[in-house]
């Protein structure tokens, strides 16, 4: 951990009503480590989380272990100095991949969703509960499937989770949509009202918005954007998405 985490977790213990508001988000598939150069480079990827310098992170195409690139999180979390925990959506002796949510405040309690779809690609969603200096936050770290159907039935699977839902959720990630407002989108509005369309893809030259944050209650977003640095459009071929929400 580093200092600055570290003073927070000691703040937050001494004095647990402290307002930590405005609290700063972000998504980012960092595409495997591997930049628009081709190179695989976690330092890279690791100096752009330092750039963003959010509160909570969401991470998709994490490497997570196995033969063909090791584990990666250990890197990015002692760069921030943060919280770390993953969610393998594919583990083989040669590669584990998958989401992970990197965290200033502690995580309290994991869960991992299965979404996989038939025999597409095995997809999945982080889902962690983090305290914000006495301030329950849902976080749900997701990467949706290619294939309208298969992103429709995924965020059915995951609107039933939220059904239940007893605390203020930001659901974030790659969801894969790449028309402005996708029919399987739409769906989220039952839950979610709608937030700013943001290109983030590709990253030199973004066009579409396949990069997302959903946050409910929507009153608590104050505004969103996109991290388009020369080293992010080089780390990813993704950029980062960040809100800024409000207490």
């Amino acid at each position: 951990m580093n200092d600055r985490a570290t003073k927070l977790d000691i703040h937050c213990a001494t004095a647990p009503d402290t307002d930590p508001w405005p609290l700063t988000v972000a998504t980012y598939n960092i595409h495997s480590a591997i930049g628009t150069d081709g190179k695989f480079a976690p330092q890279r990827i690791a100096d752009v989380l330092r750039e963003i310098d959010a509160d909570v992170i969401a991470l998709q195409e994490v490497p997570l272990g196995g033969s063909r690139r090791g584990n990666i999180l250990p890197i990015l979390q002692e760069a921030t100095g943060f919280h770390a925990v993953e969610g393998a959506v594919q583990d083989t002796p040669r590669s584990r991949y998958g989401n992970a949510v990197l965290s200033r405040y502690p995580v309290i309690a994991t869960r991992q969703l299965d979404l996989s779809f038939g025999s597409r690609e095995p997809r999945g969603a982080l889902d962690a509960d983090i305290d914000v200096c006495g301030n329950p936050l849902r976080i749900v770290a997701t990467h949706l499937g290619l294939r309208p159907a298969e992103r429709c039935d995924q965020i059915g699977r995951l609107l039933k989770v939220f059904d239940t839902n007893r605390m203020p959720v930001i659901l974030m990630g790659d969801l894969n949509e790449w028309f402005v407002w996708g029919r399987c989108l739409r769906r989220l509005v039952t839950h979610f009202e709608a937030v700013p369309e943001m290109r983030t893809f590709p990253s030199r030259w973004p066009i579409f918005a396949l990069d997302r944050i959903w946050i409910s209650p929507r009153h608590r977003l104050l505004r969103i954007e996109v991290h388009a640095t020369p080293l992010a459009k080089r780390a990813s071929d993704h950029l980062p998405l960040i809100a800024h929400i409000d207490g």
